[in-house]
């Protein structure tokens, strides 16, 4: 049985340019965005309408996993 990886892609969005992703850590659940545009990029944590972190349960990620 292979290793399972720590971060996983739940959601993707591309054009030309533009890569928006979202990652999920799959031990804390906690979801991150990652946009790039050209050759420059960034990640950071995603959080909702509080501020706070959005997390994901360990189904939930693995319903999203792509």
């Amino acid at each position: 049985m292979g290793k399972e990886e720590r971060f996983v892609r739940i959601y993707s969005q591309r054009t030309v340019l533009r890569t928006i992703e979202i990652f999920a850590d799959t031990v804390t659940g906690v979801n991150y965005l990652y946009q790039t545009w050209g050759n420059t990029g960034g990640m950071s944590v995603l959080v909702d309408k509080d501020g706070k972190p959005v997390v994901s349960s360990p189904e939930e990620i693995k319903a999203m996993k792509r």
